[in-house]
């Protein structure tokens, strides 16, 4: 059961708290004390925010700050801080600002500046890197969702692929990644692929193949959230 540090201190801060993408286990010690700690939480869904809450046992009035109000209430929460508030900002699930808002809340702070705290934590990117076995010494290109365009999808495997020649990683939707897939299939058949569906959670999925197998074998692939890493390497992966 987590519990709270004695000698933990709350700073007169933003705090951009990762939070677990699907198994609660994965929050961290530290992301706790600070939720538990702080004046106000901002949140992108305060029902999200309230299942998670619900689950820690705390009770926080919320924020909602979300893409459509960001850069409204991102005053707001600034305006909070320099009164000397201490505020916490949660996406739904990972890290704030990988592909969800948190961007002009950050600005915003600093503008002021603030001190904003890191609390790291669960990250889809970061978890399946640490299973894709592809050689990432070179780096790699974060695309954050898929274009919703074929051309658009096309230009983008081929900036990361052909011209940087590093693996090409992005998310992608249940509703969108057997289009892609297939979309991607017709010029880079033979890329390897590191595909992770519903990582940490119950239902989790992990396979390795390369575009052509997987976009022919769709029966592989179930209903969750996506995230795709592609390989400048060619040739053919077991799953």
């Amino acid at each position: 059961m987590i519990k709270e540090e004695k000698d933990f201190a709350i700073e007169n801060a933003l705090y951009m708290v990762a939070t677990p993408i699907g198994n609660l286990q994965d929050l961290t010690l530290r992301a706790f004390n600070v939720l538990k700690n702080v004046d106000f939480i901002a949140c992108e869904d305060s029902r999200e925010a309230g299942k998670l809450m619900k689950s820690l046992d705390l009770k926080k009035e919320f924020i909602i700050c979300h893409a459509h109000n960001e850069q409204k209430k991102a005053i707001y929460i600034a305006e909070l801080i320099q009164n000397g508030k201490s505020i916490a900002y949660i996406s739904d699930a990972g890290t704030p600002c990988m592909s969800d808002p948190g961007n002009f809340v950050v600005r915003e702070v600093q503008k002021l500046g603030f001190k904003i705290i890191p609390i790291p934590g669960a990250s889809a990117l970061t978890s399946i890197l640490s299973v894709c076995s592809f050689n990432l010494a070179k780096g790699f290109y974060f695309a954050g969702f898929m274009p919703r365009t074929e051309t658009k999808i096309i230009k983008l495997a081929n900036k990361s692929l052909n011209e940087m020649e590093i693996p090409l990683i992005a998310l992608e939707s249940p509703y969108r990644i057997e289009k892609t897939l297939n979309i991607l299939a017709k010029d880079f058949a033979e890329y390897n692929i590191c595909l992770g569906r519903e990582l940490t959670k119950f239902y989790e999925q992990i396979i390795y193949s390369n575009l052509l197998e997987l976009s022919t074998n769709t029966n592989l692939i179930k209903k969750g959230e996506f995230i795709l890493v592609i390989n400048t390497l060619k040739g053919s992966l077991k799953d």
